[in-house]
């Protein structure tokens, strides 16, 4: 008979962490591959599937708690990085996971995306690019490109476009990376840092939208590993955004503010007191 007084060794392979439902995508997306990383990711991590919660909002991407085996949060349009925060300060002992796209994050979520980089709370945010509101037929998003032209906007839209590593890290990030979705193990590997790294980290992956921007299967030709070396200091790292084409690959910015922690009081509160003192 085994001694179950003996401690039995966690060793969770990618599989660990996938569920039964299978990806609805469309073929040849990298969301399918972002997924691939989610999950060796987390089997790099040995985390218990029960210790690790994913949340997510609207859109493709954001179907990605479904398809994982850890406790997983839909929420609604935009505001998935304020359910996100509302969890982790709640269970600090969870580790948080946000999957979200460009429209979700940056358009009606930018606001909740701005105060979670400032606010600093322990979580990873990342974010599928692929410059479109894919799940809604084509619209431009936040990161279209000014003349992408479309039927939803003959001409391009002639808006500049948004730069969310540069919000990023303007507005408090601890952490700050850039990955490619046909890279699977190298955004593993910096999806693995990301998690573990304290505070609010952030990732953007470049995922192409293979059914409303065809064009995107180019990226794989103009993806590379960024020329230098993460840094801490934040000025260094402006300076390298502000001449980055958006195909720098790697982590870029790794600081070093404590993550905020709450300061709750220990006092318990009676639920019947408390529901006696709303009857008043």
């Amino acid at each position: 008979m085994n001694d179950l007084s003996t401690p039995v060794a966690f060793t969770p392979t990618p599989n660990t962490y996938k569920s039964g439902t299978k990806p609805i995508w469309c073929p040849g997306c990298g969301d399918f591959s972002v997924l691939s990383s989610l999950t060796k990711a987390l089997a790099k991590l040995a985390l218990p599937a029960h210790d690790v919660a994913v949340v997510s909002g609207i859109g493709c991407s954001s179907r990605i708690p479904a398809y994982t085996s850890c406790y997983g949060f839909h929420g609604v349009h935009g505001r998935a990085l304020a359910a996100a925060t509302g969890l982790k300060l709640a269970r600090p002992e969870l580790t948080v996971v946000v999957t979200g796209g460009d429209g979700d994050g940056y358009s009606i979520g930018g606001n909740h995306f701005l105060h979670a980089c400032r606010r600093n709370v322990d979580l990873t945010y990342i974010v599928m690019d692929n410059h479109v509101y894919g799940m809604t037929k084509g619209q431009p998003s936040p990161t279209t490109e000014p003349d992408w032209d479309s039927k939803l906007a003959p001409g391009g839209t002639g808006i500049r476009v948004f730069h969310p590593l540069v919000v990023a890290l303007a507005s408090g990030a601890n952490f700050v990376a850039r990955c490619y979705s046909s890279d699977p193990n190298g955004t593993a590997d910096i999806l693995a840092q990301a998690i573990r790294h304290p505070g609010f980290s952030f990732v953007e992956v470049l995922s192409p939208c293979v059914t409303f921007r065809p064009e995107q299967k180019e990226w794989k030709h103009l993806a590379r590993p960024a020329p230098v070396a993460p840094t801490n200091d934040p000025e260094v790292a402006a300076r390298r955004l502000f001449g980055d084409d958006g195909f720098n690959i790697g982590v870029l910015y790794r600081g070093e503010r404590a993550a905020y922690v709450p300061h709750f009081a220990d006092e318990r509160c009676d639920a019947a007191a408390l529901a006696a003192e709303f009857a008043r």
